[in-house]
């Protein structure tokens, strides 16, 4: 069954994306957040053309030949629009067939645990280590991830000494039984962070998620060889040979992909299959409450090689105010810290129409 047309409902920050099939079947996916309509220009003019009237069942040929086609733009407004339509696809396949993305991909329905993922650095660490305790209470998180550093700080702290405060406060506040992780978000040389692992290890804390500039492989390796700490990374990658660089030396300990940033869940499921071999862990990148976190729900009941949490984003609408009213069935309900992954077809969730009216609206169709 070929694809028949390709449409797109987007503003600044979210652009949901609806493929239809000649015999009337659609399916719903979302490219990644952020200048999401600038996405949505691309896969309207760089991928729709190659995509439509190709199979639906072709995903991974669809995600290699537009690539191929558009070889000269190798990076990562492609790789979002792609995704686009991957997950549109795995949604579709899903709806014709009455089974989840997840039992698609090998997986089975039920609960995964979750970590509370802070995105806040201008909280004080008080603050910070209070909200934490009100989530453990209420929902039943175990697990907990906050801010460390500026972002592409350059070795300088969002305010003098927070990093140095905000560590032993949470772990104080929330005892020994719960897991902490930190973000650095590219903040430092390795000769800091190295420093700052070293904190984090004496407050036993577990992960240190992308301590020195993404793009910098040696600086992160560096750190990784020097710490007894999970070093974790990969969220901005979206090229495939920078994914089997990482997996092939070494560079972080945990790889995690982000499936939108990376275009769609056959390129993720590619890292994967990689990371499986070498023995590596996923535990995506999800930061915010757009489909994103669904997928992700999805793939981590999948995979063998799941890592040990879905990263699970506590901002609500003073944060992310464009999270507003984007689907009409919510599904990211936690439950004791762990989030649901239901046996519905496909992604298991409709958008709001609502949203959809109020957005800007696109349409590719394949000519007869």
């Amino acid at each position: 069954m070929k694809i028949k047309s390709i449409e797109t409902f987007s503003n600044e920050f979210i652009c949901f994306v609806r493929v239809t099939a000649e015999d009337g079947t659609q399916g719903w996916g979302q490219v990644a957040p952020y200048c999401a309509d600038i996405t949505a220009k691309v896969l309207h003019r760089q991928v729709a053309p190659w995509v439509l009237g190709m199979e639906c069942e072709d995903i991974d040929e669809m995600a290699d030949f537009v690539r191929d086609r558009e070889h000269k733009f190798p990076g990562a407004y492609l790789r979002r629009a792609i995704g686009g339509v991957d997950t549109a696809l795995w949604d579709m396949r899903g709806k014709r067939e009455g089974r989840s993305v997840c039992e698609l991909i090998g997986g089975t329905p039920g609960t995964f645990r979750a970590y509370a993922s802070s995105m806040k650095r201008d909280i004080t660490p008080k603050d910070e280590a209070e909200r934490f305790v009100r989530l453990r209470d209420t929902y039943g998180f175990d697990a907990f991830k906050f801010r460390v550093g500026a972002e592409v700080g350059r070795d300088q702290d969002e305010w003098p000494g927070r990093t140095e405060e905000i560590v032993p406060t949470v772990r104080k506040a929330l005892g020994d039984d719960v897991a902490l992780l930190v973000d650095g978000n590219s903040c430092y040389s390795p000769v800091r962070a190295i420093e700052v692992g070293k904190i984090l290890i004496d407050n036993g804390i577990s992960h240190f998620e992308e301590p020195c500039p993404y793009w910098e492989f040696e600086q992160t390796k560096e750190v990784t060889n020097a710490l007894s700490i999970d070093v974790t990374g990969g969220e901005q990658d979206c090229m495939m040979a920078n994914w089997k660089r990482m997996i092939d030396d070494r560079v972080v300990d945990v790889l995690q992909p982000d499936i939108c940033y990376i275009g769609g869940i056959s390129r993720t499921l590619r890292v994967v299959k990689m990371a499986e071999a070498a023995g590596m862990p996923i535990t995506p990148h999800a930061a915010n409450m757009s489909m994103v976190t669904l997928f992700t729900m999805h793939l981590l009941r999948a995979i063998p090689n799941a890592g040990k949490y879905l990263e699970f984003s506590i901002e609500g609408l003073d944060y992310y105010p464009w999270q507003d009213g984007l689907f009409v069935n919510d599904p990211f309900q936690i439950v004791d810290g762990k989030a649901t992954v239901t046996d519905a077809p496909g992604w298991g969730v409709e958008i709001s129409p609502e949203w959809l009216a109020k957005s800007d609206y696109q349409i590719s169709e394949l000519e007869t």
